[in-house]
């Protein structure tokens, strides 16, 4: 049972991580592949803060969402304004960079060998260290980003949005600032991402780099196209269903690498047939095509 527990936990680490990534791709149109990046920024903060200083949990909690805002702008201040593929690479550029960073500053991140000894989040004198206790904080932050997802896109700053997402010119040409929405809403997307990687970390207790790459940031991605990108609740899809197809394999006597690279294909196939068939994805309101959005 505590393994059926285990996946709900990872379920809803991965629906944060989808949902701050829909508010990029889904309603703004902007692609980004440096959501890992922030996880680990978030895990990362978190770890040292609470295993090197002795910081509570809920404290850490709050510094990895504040840190990794305040790190989104390293890339959106100087690369906000480019177009498309140019914005794309700016973003690959910065997960490189994170990757490096996370793994050959050995006096700070323990280098290929990570930080090990995370403590379990604490509350008082409420200790969560079953998986059970922490399934539960999981999918009640998840459904906490959700909800603030789904305030965001349908007040007016999300109607804004929405209008940069189908005519970026158009909006600036009624008086309103793409730039600084632009600049805000990416802000918004790397601090739900930095949470994730809070909760990752003390609910694993042991981080290295491997676990904040690009196919991380690429499973991610996956994960709003193939639940659907525009939608609040595609995102807790895709989470669910790219969380338990790898654990399924397991049932199927899979294991390994070649559980691995079974799950690559399905995932390939998976984003074929959508692309074919239903490029909106299974709860999409918009296709993803080519950086033009299409009802």
């Amino acid at each position: 049972m505590e393994y059926a527990w285990h996946v709900v936990a990872m379920i809803g680490i991965f629906a944060i991580l989808s949902s701050s990534l829909n508010l990029l791709m889904g309603h703004t149109g902007i692609l980004s592949i440096a959501q890992a990046a922030f996880y680990g920024i978030g895990a990362y903060v978190s770890a040292l803060l609470t295993t090197h200083l002795g910081w509570p949990f809920p404290l850490g909690l709050a510094s990895s969402i504040v840190i990794t805002a305040f790190a989104s702008l390293i890339v959106s201040i100087p690369s906000i304004r480019l177009k498309g593929d140019f914005f794309v690479m700016a973003t690959f550029a910065f997960q490189m960079v994170a990757f490096s960073i996370f793994n050959n500053w050995i006096d700070l991140t323990g280098g290929p060998l990570g930080i090990y000894g995370i403590p379990p989040p604490k509350v008082g004198s409420w200790k969560l260290d079953t998986p059970f206790q922490f399934a539960i904080l999981t999918t009640l932050l998840a459904w906490v980003v959700h909800m603030l997802a789904q305030r965001i896109v349908t007040s007016p700053f999300g109607r804004v949005l929405h209008g940069i997402r189908e005519d970026e010119s158009f909006v600036a040409s009624i008086g309103k600032n793409v730039i600084a929405f632009k600049i805000t809403i990416f802000a918004v997307s790397a601090a739900e991402a930095g949470l994730a990687g809070s909760l990752f970390a003390h609910y694993i207790t042991y981080i290295d780099p491997k676990s904040f790459t690009m196919m991380d940031s690429v499973l991610v991605i996956s994960m709003v196209i193939i639940g659907g990108a525009g939608n609040p609740s595609g995102s807790l899809l895709g989470a669910l269903l790219l969380v338990v197809l790898p654990e399924a394999l397991r049932f199927l006597g899979m294991s390994g690498s070649y559980a691995s690279n079974v799950q690559e294909i399905i995932y390939g196939t998976l984003l074929v047939l959508l692309m074919m068939f239903r490029p909106r994805g299974m709860l999409g309101r918009f296709s993803f095509e080519g950086q033009t959005w299409k009802h």
